[in-house]
């Protein structure tokens, strides 16, 4: 489920709060990670969990029309396509989703207000309207649905958002990465009519294709662990490596980012250089300032050839 590029950003987070607060322990740190990669897959739980919470919702909507002092038609006998969706039905009846959810304390029960908006909106979708108008039913063709749904309502969704921040520290800003790994489950789930738990690193998924790969938690923590024994060197090194007057102007996250390129090209010689620079570049788009991606690539990239690392 998780590969490298949002380890990286896992590491970038955990090295910034000890930059922050370099009282925070190494073990500290690491515990802080394992949480954090844990709860990338809490998040995708609770995203499928959306399914049959909908579904429900929908089915609610239908009830409460029926009863209506004067109801039409249409209340009366209304099209019954997606409340009876597979995807739905093999999500609620599967012991080990249900056994998670519970576990985990992971519930849409809260949210009605959120449910009943994306039920009022998905009511309005063309592509939804198609999907009720075609007579044949079949698992794939809710599977699809459900994979459009992923697509087209959570991502901009700015109440789902709140949420989100309210219910973890750890989901603000993982939401577009859980989707595509939500959406690639509902696809599996049409194809071969079971629901999977992802395993939580992507090294995991290779290794049972009976692929020879390295662990992706090794890496992380790896990483991290020789970023903690490297900070001082490498933040002066940075600091240093600059005008006096671009010092006071440094920024926490560039040189957090650089000391954590720098650690992995010593620490990992066998990950391409230019791969590991560009990933730091790429993370500084998100994180950092405008100016930063020209700064933490070339800054990386002389200080790295400096140290022989090239």
């Amino acid at each position: 489920m998780l590969n490298r590029r949002i380890l990286r950003v896992k590491a970038f987070k955990v090295l910034y709060a000890y930059a922050e607060n370099q009282d925070l322990s190494l073990k500290e740190a690491l515990s802080g990670l394992d949480a954090s990669c844990e709860a990338t897959r809490d998040l995708y739980l609770y995203m499928m969990a959306v399914v049959p919470a909908l579904t429900a919702e929908a089915a609610r909507r239908i009830e409460a029309a029926r009863g209506k002092f004067n109801p039409t038609e249409e209340d009366l006998h209304p099209n019954l396509k997606f409340v009876r969706n597979g995807i739905s039905a093999l999500l609620e009846q599967d012991p080990d989703f249900t056994r998670l959810l519970e576990k985990k304390k992971i519930s849409w029960a809260n949210n009605d207000a959120l449910l009943s908006a994306l039920w009022e909106t998905l009511k309005t979708r063309d592509y939804f309207l198609k999907y009720m108008k075609e007579e044949t039913s079949s698992l794939q063709e809710d599977a699809r649905l459900w994979q459009r749904i992923f697509q087209e309502e959570f991502e901009d969704n700015e109440a789902l958002q709140a949420i989100l921040e309210d219910s973890s520290i750890f989901w603000a800003d993982e939401l577009p990465y859980v989707l595509g790994t939500c959406i690639r489950s509902l696809e599996e789930m049409g194809r071969t009519g079971r629901w999977n738990l992802p395993p939580l690193y992507q090294s995991e998924i290779l290794a049972a294709q009976g692929k020879s790969v390295d662990s992706d938690r090794d890496f992380v923590r790896k990483l991290v662990t020789a970023a903690y024994g490297r900070y001082g060197e490498y933040s002066k090194l940075v600091a240093e490596s600059v005008s006096k007057w671009d010092q006071d102007r440094l920024y926490t996250t560039d040189i957090v980012l650089i000391v954590l390129g720098l650690t992995e090209a010593e620490t990992f010689p066998e990950i391409p250089v230019k791969v590991s620079i560009n990933e730091y570049v790429e993370i500084s788009k998100y994180y950092s300032t405008p100016k930063s991606r020209g700064f933490v690539n070339g800054l990386l990239d002389r200080l790295i050839k400096e140290k022989g690392l090239l």
